[in-house]
């Protein structure tokens, strides 16, 4: 518990100036962390085979040129949004052609295909929502904390029927409404501190949050459980990889701008 909780402090404090400052230096550290949390995603062998260099670089490219569309209002991709992701498709299912039997299968292209446009749209999301405000940033960040700390507070305590065994033995259906009520009260008093008014569809609106927020960390508990990994790495000392840390709050981001 001790080396948690100096990793997310440490984490915490690394985070602080790149989020405050936001503009070229938060892109650039949220670059970073979508580079590592791609490198993750490779590092998942059941899903796929070992991929070949040129293949990565070309899934790369793909990959942050999503991330980075429409970064500071302005589509960096000059309004090619559909034509990078074509790119990114043929340039990574033309090579199967020419790579010798299971050196580079159709498996290993639709895997790479699907994690560009999962990450690249969850990762281009952190940018959109800093885009939108300090404000903003901080409230959508406060769901996750709130609804993943009492939903696990409340599973422990007094948490008996399970919600997703087969995907997370730890999850239960008490410590999931708690994460829920909890997740949406205290993010909606937040709001009202921060903007002074809070309006019905508001809570409604952060409480589908919440519901997505735990809805991700599912689905990335799920692609873990089907590779037999506990975490996507250990990156973080306590809290495992970068999509361990930011499952969650990478579903809530992509719902809100969506």
């Amino acid at each position: 518990m001790k080396v948690r909780v100096i990793s997310a402090i440490v984490a915490i404090l690394i985070a602080i100036p790149f989020v405050y400052f936001g503009g070229l230096l938060y892109a650039f550290g949220i670059g970073v962390l979508a580079i590592l949390g791609f490198k993750e995603m490779l590092d998942l062998k059941k899903s796929h085979g070992n991929i070949p260099f040129i293949p990565v670089i070309l899934a790369m490219i793909a990959y942050l040129l999503l991330v980075y569309t429409n970064f500071n209002g302005e589509n960096l991709t000059y309004g090619a949004t559909y034509m990078h992701l074509i790119f990114a498709s043929f340039a990574l299912l033309i090579p199967v052609l020419f790579y010798k039997k299971n050196k580079y299968t159709m498996q290993d292209a639709f895997f790479l295909i699907g994690t560009i446009l999962f990450l690249g749209i969850a990762f281009n999301s952190f940018i959109l929502v800093r885009e939108a405000g300090i404000k903003t940033f901080l409230f959508l960040i406060s769901i996750p904390v709130f609804t993943d700390t009492f939903a696990m507070l409340v599973g422990c305590k007094i948490g008996k029927h399970k919600m997703c065994p087969l995907i997370s033995p730890n999850k239960s259906w008490e410590g999931s409404i708690a994460g829920l009520l909890l997740g949406t009260i205290i993010p909606s008093l937040f709001y009202l501190l921060l903007f002074k008014t809070i309006t019905f569809k508001v809570i409604l609106g952060i409480a589908i949050l919440s519901i997505m927020g735990q809805i991700g960390d599912l689905i990335f508990s799920k692609i873990k459980r089907e590779n037999d990994i506990k975490d996507f790495s250990n990156i973080m000392p306590g809290h495992g990889g970068i999509l361990d840390r930011l499952d969650s709050t990478a579903i809530i981001f992509m719902t809100y701008v969506f």
